[in-house]
Protein backbone atom coordinates (compact mmCIF):
# COMPACT_ATOMS: atom_id res chain seq x y z
CA UNK A 1 0.00 0.00 0.00
CA UNK A 2 2.84 2.19 0.81
CA UNK A 3 3.94 1.77 -2.75
CA UNK A 4 0.99 2.18 -4.09
CA UNK A 5 0.55 5.64 -2.26
CA UNK A 6 4.05 6.49 -3.28
CA UNK A 7 3.28 6.43 -7.03
CA UNK A 8 -0.28 8.19 -6.67
CA UNK A 9 1.56 10.67 -4.65
CA UNK A 10 3.68 10.83 -7.24
CA UNK A 11 1.68 11.26 -10.06
CA UNK A 12 -0.44 13.90 -8.54
CA UNK A 13 2.70 15.98 -8.34
CA UNK A 14 3.31 15.52 -11.39
CA UNK A 15 0.25 16.49 -12.16
CA UNK A 16 0.17 19.35 -10.53
CA UNK A 17 3.14 20.24 -11.65
CA UNK A 18 2.17 20.33 -15.00
CA UNK A 19 -0.82 22.30 -14.64
CA UNK A 20 1.31 24.88 -12.51
CA UNK A 21 3.15 25.15 -16.09
CA UNK A 22 -0.37 25.61 -17.86
CA UNK A 23 -0.58 28.23 -15.40
CA UNK A 24 1.99 30.24 -16.37
CA UNK A 25 2.20 29.72 -19.98
CA UNK A 26 -2.07 30.66 -19.99
CA UNK A 27 -0.78 34.16 -18.04
CA UNK A 28 -2.60 37.14 -19.56
CA UNK A 29 -0.30 39.14 -21.67
CA UNK A 30 0.15 43.06 -21.35
CA UNK A 31 -2.28 45.23 -23.55
CA UNK A 32 -0.83 46.69 -26.75
CA UNK A 33 -1.92 50.33 -28.92
CA UNK A 34 -3.74 47.36 -30.76
CA UNK A 35 -5.99 46.18 -28.35
CA UNK A 36 -6.47 49.87 -26.76
CA UNK A 37 -7.48 50.80 -30.19
CA UNK A 38 -10.14 47.74 -30.67
CA UNK A 39 -11.89 48.79 -27.39
CA UNK A 40 -11.86 51.96 -27.99
CA UNK A 41 -13.54 51.53 -31.26
CA UNK A 42 -15.88 49.35 -30.27
CA UNK A 43 -17.04 51.20 -27.62
CA UNK A 44 -17.69 54.00 -29.61
CA UNK A 45 -19.49 51.77 -31.83
CA UNK A 46 -22.04 50.23 -28.82
CA UNK A 47 -22.39 53.92 -27.58
CA UNK A 48 -23.86 55.17 -30.93
CA UNK A 49 -26.00 51.50 -31.64
CA UNK A 50 -27.22 52.17 -27.74
CA UNK A 51 -28.22 55.53 -28.41
CA UNK A 52 -29.41 56.58 -31.80
CA UNK A 53 -31.82 59.17 -30.68
CA UNK A 54 -28.62 61.38 -29.46
CA UNK A 55 -26.97 60.56 -32.81
CA UNK A 56 -29.99 61.27 -34.71
CA UNK A 57 -30.82 64.71 -32.85
CA UNK A 58 -26.99 65.96 -33.86
CA UNK A 59 -28.12 65.12 -37.45
CA UNK A 60 -31.83 67.06 -37.41
CA UNK A 61 -29.80 69.93 -35.66
CA UNK A 62 -27.28 70.48 -37.85
CA UNK A 63 -29.88 70.46 -40.66
CA UNK A 64 -32.04 72.74 -38.90
CA UNK A 65 -28.66 75.38 -38.52
CA UNK A 66 -28.39 75.05 -42.22
CA UNK A 67 -31.71 75.49 -43.71
CA UNK A 68 -32.33 78.60 -41.52
CA UNK A 69 -28.91 79.86 -43.08
CA UNK A 70 -29.99 78.45 -46.84
CA UNK A 71 -33.60 79.71 -46.35
CA UNK A 72 -32.57 83.01 -44.71
CA UNK A 73 -29.61 83.56 -47.69
CA UNK A 74 -32.37 83.22 -50.23
CA UNK A 75 -34.34 85.61 -49.01
CA UNK A 76 -31.78 87.96 -48.30
CA UNK A 77 -29.24 87.22 -50.87
CA UNK A 78 -31.37 85.71 -53.75
CA UNK A 79 -28.98 84.67 -57.03
CA UNK A 80 -25.86 85.34 -55.13
CA UNK A 81 -26.57 82.94 -52.93
CA UNK A 82 -27.53 80.59 -55.40
CA UNK A 83 -24.12 81.05 -57.12
CA UNK A 84 -22.17 80.11 -54.11
CA UNK A 85 -24.11 77.64 -53.04
CA UNK A 86 -21.67 74.80 -53.49
CA UNK A 87 -19.09 76.49 -51.69
CA UNK A 88 -21.22 77.20 -48.68
CA UNK A 89 -22.22 73.43 -48.59
CA UNK A 90 -18.52 72.44 -48.60
CA UNK A 91 -18.09 74.57 -45.83
CA UNK A 92 -20.52 73.74 -44.18
CA UNK A 93 -19.55 70.23 -44.14
CA UNK A 94 -16.16 70.47 -42.97
CA UNK A 95 -17.40 73.12 -40.08
CA UNK A 96 -19.81 70.26 -38.94
CA UNK A 97 -17.01 68.02 -39.61
CA UNK A 98 -14.10 70.29 -37.64
CA UNK A 99 -17.02 70.69 -34.54
CA UNK A 100 -17.32 67.08 -34.36
CA UNK A 101 -13.14 66.76 -33.96
CA UNK A 102 -12.95 69.43 -32.12
CA UNK A 103 -15.42 68.63 -28.89
CA UNK A 104 -14.86 64.58 -29.17
CA UNK A 105 -11.05 65.97 -27.70
CA UNK A 106 -12.01 68.64 -24.89
CA UNK A 107 -15.63 67.50 -24.27
CA UNK A 108 -14.13 64.30 -23.33
CA UNK A 109 -11.55 65.68 -21.41
CA UNK A 110 -13.82 67.68 -19.56
CA UNK A 111 -16.34 64.85 -18.68
CA UNK A 112 -13.24 62.76 -17.45
CA UNK A 113 -12.29 65.81 -15.29
CA UNK A 114 -15.73 66.24 -13.67
CA UNK A 115 -16.37 62.89 -13.13
CA UNK A 116 -13.46 62.15 -11.14
CA UNK A 117 -12.33 59.57 -13.61
CA UNK A 118 -8.88 61.36 -14.91
CA UNK A 119 -6.70 59.83 -11.96
CA UNK A 120 -7.56 56.39 -14.00
CA UNK A 121 -6.50 57.18 -17.61
CA UNK A 122 -3.32 58.58 -16.34
CA UNK A 123 -2.44 55.85 -14.08
CA UNK A 124 -2.87 53.30 -17.36
CA UNK A 125 0.27 52.09 -18.62
CA UNK A 126 -0.78 53.80 -21.69
CA UNK A 127 -1.17 57.32 -20.00
CA UNK A 128 -4.21 59.62 -20.90
CA UNK A 129 -3.04 61.54 -23.76
CA UNK A 130 -2.94 58.27 -25.97
CA UNK A 131 -6.14 57.05 -24.79
CA UNK A 132 -7.84 60.57 -25.53
CA UNK A 133 -6.48 60.77 -29.06
CA UNK A 134 -7.16 57.04 -29.64
CA UNK A 135 -10.91 58.17 -28.57
CA UNK A 136 -10.61 61.59 -30.23
CA UNK A 137 -9.77 59.46 -33.48
CA UNK A 138 -12.31 57.18 -32.85
CA UNK A 139 -14.72 60.37 -32.68
CA UNK A 140 -13.57 61.64 -35.63
CA UNK A 141 -14.55 58.19 -37.59
CA UNK A 142 -18.25 58.57 -36.09
CA UNK A 143 -18.64 62.39 -36.99
CA UNK A 144 -17.49 61.21 -40.56
CA UNK A 145 -20.84 59.01 -41.16
CA UNK A 146 -23.06 61.57 -39.65
CA UNK A 147 -21.23 64.32 -41.78
CA UNK A 148 -21.97 62.64 -44.71
CA UNK A 149 -25.74 62.10 -43.96
CA UNK A 150 -25.51 65.40 -43.74
CA UNK A 151 -24.12 66.54 -46.82
CA UNK A 152 -26.39 64.09 -48.53
CA UNK A 153 -29.18 65.58 -47.21
CA UNK A 154 -27.90 69.21 -47.92
CA UNK A 155 -27.22 68.55 -51.99
CA UNK A 156 -30.80 67.27 -51.53
CA UNK A 157 -32.55 70.45 -49.96
CA UNK A 158 -30.09 72.66 -52.16
CA UNK A 159 -30.42 70.80 -55.42
CA UNK A 160 -26.50 71.03 -55.80
CA UNK A 161 -24.51 68.26 -57.76
CA UNK A 162 -20.94 68.29 -55.91
CA UNK A 163 -17.82 65.54 -56.98
CA UNK A 164 -17.74 63.33 -54.45
CA UNK A 165 -14.41 61.44 -54.70
CA UNK A 166 -14.33 58.88 -51.55
CA UNK A 167 -10.61 58.85 -51.84
CA UNK A 168 -9.73 62.42 -52.18
CA UNK A 169 -12.42 63.45 -49.79
CA UNK A 170 -11.49 61.56 -46.81
CA UNK A 171 -7.73 62.21 -46.65
CA UNK A 172 -8.02 66.33 -47.65
CA UNK A 173 -11.08 66.40 -45.00
CA UNK A 174 -9.41 64.61 -42.78
CA UNK A 175 -6.01 65.98 -43.04
CA UNK A 176 -8.04 69.19 -42.39
CA UNK A 177 -9.46 68.49 -39.21
CA UNK A 178 -6.17 67.01 -37.96
CA UNK A 179 -5.43 70.33 -37.01
CA UNK A 180 -8.06 70.78 -35.21
CA UNK A 181 -7.68 67.77 -33.11
CA UNK A 182 -4.69 69.65 -31.64
CA UNK A 183 -6.72 72.28 -30.61
CA UNK A 184 -8.93 69.73 -29.14
CA UNK A 185 -5.80 68.69 -26.89
CA UNK A 186 -4.48 71.52 -25.98
CA UNK A 187 -8.33 72.78 -25.08
CA UNK A 188 -8.31 69.63 -22.81
CA UNK A 189 -5.21 70.48 -21.11
CA UNK A 190 -6.19 74.02 -20.54
CA UNK A 191 -9.96 72.06 -19.14
CA UNK A 192 -7.60 70.23 -16.66
CA UNK A 193 -5.96 72.78 -15.07
CA UNK A 194 -8.60 75.31 -15.08
CA UNK A 195 -11.56 73.26 -14.74
CA UNK A 196 -15.12 75.62 -15.66
CA UNK A 197 -13.71 77.34 -19.00
CA UNK A 198 -16.49 75.68 -20.80
CA UNK A 199 -17.60 78.62 -22.42
CA UNK A 200 -14.69 80.32 -23.78
CA UNK A 201 -14.09 76.85 -25.51
CA UNK A 202 -17.04 76.49 -27.05
CA UNK A 203 -16.56 80.00 -28.27
CA UNK A 204 -13.63 78.82 -30.67
CA UNK A 205 -16.08 76.68 -32.25
CA UNK A 206 -17.26 79.94 -34.14
CA UNK A 207 -13.89 81.01 -35.30
CA UNK A 208 -14.09 77.70 -37.18
CA UNK A 209 -16.12 79.55 -39.12
CA UNK A 210 -13.65 82.37 -39.95
CA UNK A 211 -11.03 79.70 -40.64
CA UNK A 212 -12.81 77.57 -43.13
CA UNK A 213 -13.64 81.34 -45.25
CA UNK A 214 -10.10 82.50 -44.75
CA UNK A 215 -9.34 84.25 -47.93
CA UNK A 216 -6.13 81.94 -48.93
CA UNK A 217 -5.27 83.19 -52.45
CA UNK A 218 -5.23 87.06 -50.97
CA UNK A 219 -3.49 86.34 -47.87
CA UNK A 220 -1.20 83.48 -48.11
CA UNK A 221 0.28 83.40 -45.04
CA UNK A 222 -3.54 82.19 -43.66
CA UNK A 223 -2.66 78.93 -45.52
CA UNK A 224 -0.77 78.16 -42.14
CA UNK A 225 -3.53 78.33 -39.53
CA UNK A 226 -5.94 75.60 -39.40
CA UNK A 227 -8.28 74.47 -41.81
CA UNK A 228 -7.72 77.52 -43.55
CA UNK A 229 -5.93 75.66 -46.38
CA UNK A 230 -7.72 72.24 -46.60
CA UNK A 231 -11.01 74.06 -46.62
CA UNK A 232 -9.39 75.76 -49.65
CA UNK A 233 -8.41 72.23 -51.54
CA UNK A 234 -11.46 70.83 -50.46
CA UNK A 235 -13.24 73.24 -52.29
CA UNK A 236 -11.25 72.06 -55.19
CA UNK A 237 -11.90 68.77 -54.65
CA UNK A 238 -15.99 69.26 -54.17
CA UNK A 239 -16.27 71.84 -56.57
CA UNK A 240 -13.95 71.93 -59.40
CA UNK A 241 -13.76 68.12 -59.25
CA UNK A 242 -9.74 68.06 -58.84
CA UNK A 243 -8.35 64.76 -57.65
CA UNK A 244 -5.45 64.18 -54.36
CA UNK A 245 -2.89 63.51 -57.43
CA UNK A 246 -3.75 66.15 -59.28
CA UNK A 247 -2.45 68.67 -56.75
CA UNK A 248 0.92 70.06 -56.40
CA UNK A 249 3.52 68.48 -54.04
CA UNK A 250 3.81 72.01 -52.01
CA UNK A 251 0.31 72.06 -51.27
CA UNK A 252 -0.25 68.27 -50.09
CA UNK A 253 3.46 68.78 -48.03
CA UNK A 254 1.72 72.28 -46.57
CA UNK A 255 -1.67 70.30 -45.75
CA UNK A 256 0.32 67.85 -44.00
CA UNK A 257 2.62 70.01 -42.34
CA UNK A 258 0.17 72.17 -40.61
CA UNK A 259 -1.75 68.42 -39.30
CA UNK A 260 0.81 67.33 -38.09
CA UNK A 261 2.00 70.40 -36.63
CA UNK A 262 -0.94 71.41 -34.75
CA UNK A 263 -1.68 68.27 -33.75
CA UNK A 264 1.48 67.94 -32.01
CA UNK A 265 1.66 71.75 -30.70
CA UNK A 266 -2.17 70.71 -29.12
CA UNK A 267 -0.41 67.70 -27.44
CA UNK A 268 2.61 69.47 -25.92
CA UNK A 269 0.20 71.70 -24.49
CA UNK A 270 -1.77 69.07 -23.06
CA UNK A 271 1.35 67.15 -21.54
CA UNK A 272 2.45 70.59 -19.88
CA UNK A 273 -0.84 71.61 -18.30
CA UNK A 274 -1.57 68.17 -16.86
CA UNK A 275 2.16 67.90 -15.55
CA UNK A 276 1.56 71.63 -14.09
CA UNK A 277 -1.52 70.54 -12.65
CA UNK A 278 -0.02 67.53 -10.92
CA UNK A 279 2.28 69.97 -9.75
CA UNK A 280 0.28 72.25 -8.20
CA UNK A 281 -2.02 69.49 -6.87
CA UNK A 282 -5.30 70.35 -9.10
CA UNK A 283 -5.46 67.23 -11.16
CA UNK A 284 -8.43 65.51 -9.13
CA UNK A 285 -9.92 69.34 -7.95
CA UNK A 286 -13.33 70.13 -9.53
Amino acid sequence: MSADASRTDGTAAGGSTGTDHAAVDEEPRPATYYHLARAVLYREYLIFVRYPANAIGGVVVSLFFFAALFLGGQLLAGQALTDSIEGIVVGYFLWTLSVGAYSSVSNDIGSEVQWGTLERHITTPFGFAPVALLKGIAKVVRTFLTSAVILALMLVITGTQLSLAPLTVVVVAGLSITSVLGLGFAAGGVTVLYKQIGNWLNLLQFGFVALISAPVFDLPWTRVLPLAHGSAMLQRVMVDGVRLWEFPLTDLALLVAVAVGYLVGGYLVFEYATARARRLGVLGDY
